[in-house]
């Protein structure tokens, strides 16, 4: 028996041709067949109501919660009026910090029912990448954790703002270094800094009137309207703003679930975080664009609530990096948790081993995972295997362009290079962010004037519209699916007093994808200290960015005109650590 009855002619190969390159370049583009949808988040949650309304929308598992599309909706309209009373309006910018929680959920959908820009901010962020991020975007109000894993938030920003603890919280704030903020909401129960608000003091700021005004504020908003900030690490040092609008979003969270052959009947696991577009878009939206139920198994991943949550919340799809996968799959007690109502879900976010994919689909009962690539700048993916592809194309591509998306390979003159050849992934289409906020020169280096987005991915196309990314033209690495960019770590090791010089670039690591590594040269008469530096790290840039390998080193290898030499570095530490290169889709 077909266990897809929702699969179309389009994933069945009806548009297959139409995936293929045209002639012997390497440029496709996707099936059109479905046209795109000129809507808003609003709009998607609300049809998503009148069709599933009493339906499970979404179940915390580890928060004992469960909402209706009804609840949902509800729920969200209450923060988004509470916004509202605060003086929050289309446009304003609204950070949200804190890991996978109903709060999270509520506030995605709030701050789109009246146009406010959600700001994702990593919940791995210390003080020096929250100060920055808050006050690149402006934002007037920040919801946020009290504390997560070993991260104390509310020391974090009383560290930041030492005046919210004299501030009464009926006015607004008023902060040295974060100017633009007004208004800080604390999540869950506790004793509370005096200037900051509860959530549930938030829901209860708004009246009548506020919450009348929501229909008409919601049917006022531009589906080109940017409605989320996320945040990508920078080659030259600070974050970047990628900003995407309701269209963006909206539109490749469809074709997403359209790939996943993803229905109403679909339960799906949604272990990864909500401040990356594999949580928010992927999950939050790709099932709303279906009334899919969505099933969050705790606040961050773990390998064991994420097998109990498929197994007693009966899952069929299952979202994850390659390392969540990996550590599932090694976990003590795999063997007896009962998977067998799985079928789908998409493996991303880092370069997926073959051999774990062929584990996946084996002894997780997942025949039709899907592969899917992209960046956070291309709302994320633009290309995705289907469930019914060949399990020798799941494992060794990352399928074909997803639909209304184009895709060119070039070599460094801008040429695009012919089939098979390696050369520089570009984007062009619906799919592309507005731009970097507030920053016109880091958006045109990435957007050029016939809208293609570089990626900086080195891939190939086959004759069949298949992708393979094969490496990076810049040396940016992947570390447990976060991308790390070394010339940021660089720069920050460089404040240290003894540090003369920095490089980072990524090893292979059997778990993780990549680890970080670094090479130092430190100043005149300073001796060096791993411990040391990696103490400086902690608690000023993300963990995954601290350095896990640290050498001292007199001198780098240089070129004759002075650059360092990065492949000759790796290459070193591969044969000093014993590691080879893995093999990845």
């Amino acid at each position: 028996m077909d266990r897809n009855p929702f699969a179309s002619d389009w994933l069945r190969g009806g548009a297959g041709d139409r995936q293929r390159p045209q002639g012997a370049l390497s440029y496709v583009c996707g099936s059109t067949d479905d046209p795109l949808r000129f809507m808003t988040i609003p709009a998607l949650l609300e049809r998503a109501v009148r069709r599933n309304g009493g339906g499970d929308a979404a179940v915390f598992v580890a928060e004992g919660e469960r909402l209706s599309w009804h609840d949902l909706l509800a729920r969200s309209d209450a923060v988004a009026a509470g916004l509202l009373a605060l003086g929050i309006g289309r446009g304003d910018r609204v950070g949200i910090w804190a890991p996978n929680c109903v709060e999270w959920l509520l506030v995605q959908f709030g701050t789109a029912r009246i146009g406010a820009v959600l700001v994702n901010i990593n919940p791995a962020y210390r003080s020096s990448e929250l100060e920055y991020a808050l006050n690149k975007v402006q934002c007037r109000v920040l919801v946020m954790a009290r504390a997560h894993r070993s991260s104390d938030y509310v020391g974090i920003v009383r560290k930041l703002a030492p005046e919210i603890d004299r501030i009464d919280r009926t006015t607004r704030l008023r902060l040295e270094r974060l100017e633009r903020l007004r208004h800080v909401v604390l999540i869950g129960d506790g004793p509370q800094p005096r200037g900051t608000l509860s959530f549930d003091e938030l829901v209860r700021q708004a009246g009548p009137a506020h919450r009348a005004r929501l229909a008409a504020l919601s049917q006022a908003l531009d589906p080109d309207d940017a409605i989320n900030i996320q945040f990508t690490s920078g080659t030259t040092g600070s974050p970047k703003g990628a900003t995407l609008s309701h269209f963006n979003i909206v539109n490749n969270a469809r074709y997403c679930a359209r790939a996943m052959a993803l229905s109403s009947r679909d339960r799906l696991c949604i272990p990864v975080p909500l401040y990356h577009c594999f949580g928010m878009v992927l999950g939050v939206l790709a099932c709303t664009a279906v009334g899919a139920t969505m099933i969050f198994p705790g606040p961050a991943f773990d390998a064991g609530e994420t097998l109990q949550a498929v197994q007693a919340q009966r899952c069929t799809a299952l979202h994850g990096v390659p390392t969540m996968f990996v550590s599932m799959l090694d976990h003590p007690l795999f063997g007896d948790f009962e998977l067998g109502s799985l079928r789908t879900g998409i493996m991303a976010g880092a370069p997926c081993p073959v051999e774990t994919m062929r584990r996946v689909i084996e002894e997780m009962h997942m025949g039709e995972v899907t592969i899917a690539y992209g960046m956070t700048e291309t709302s994320p993916i633009s290309f995705q295997s289907g469930v019914d592809d060949p399990v020798e194309r799941r494992v060794a591509t990352v399928g074909r362009i997803q639909p209304h998306a184009e895709v060119k390979i070039v070599d460094g003159a801008g040429r695009v290079v012919p089939l098979g050849t390696a050369g520089e992934l570009c984007t062009r289409g619906y799919l592309v962010m507005r731009g970097y906020w507030d920053d016109p020169e880091r958006t045109s280096e990435a957007i050029d004037e016939s809208g293609w987005m570089h990626t900086g991915d080195l891939a190939t196309i086959d004759a069949d519209g298949y992708c393979n990314i094969v490496g990076r033209v810049k040396d940016m690495l992947i570390r447990g699916g976060e991308n790390v960019y070394p010339r940021e770590i660089e720069e920050f090791l460089q404040t240290h007093a003894k540090v003369q010089s920095a490089q980072v670039f990524g090893i292979p690591h059997p778990r993780l994808g990549e680890e970080v590594c670094a090479w130092i040269v430190l100043r005149p008469g300073q001796e060096g200290n791993v411990d040391e530096l990696q103490a400086f790290c902690r608690g000023q840039i993300a963990h995954y960015k601290v350095p896990s390998i640290v050498r001292f080193v007199p001198e780098f290898p240089m070129t004759v005109t002075g650059k360092p030499q990065k492949f000759l570095m790796r290459e070193r530490m591969l044969q000093e650590l014993g590691r080879q290169p893995t093999r990845t889709a």
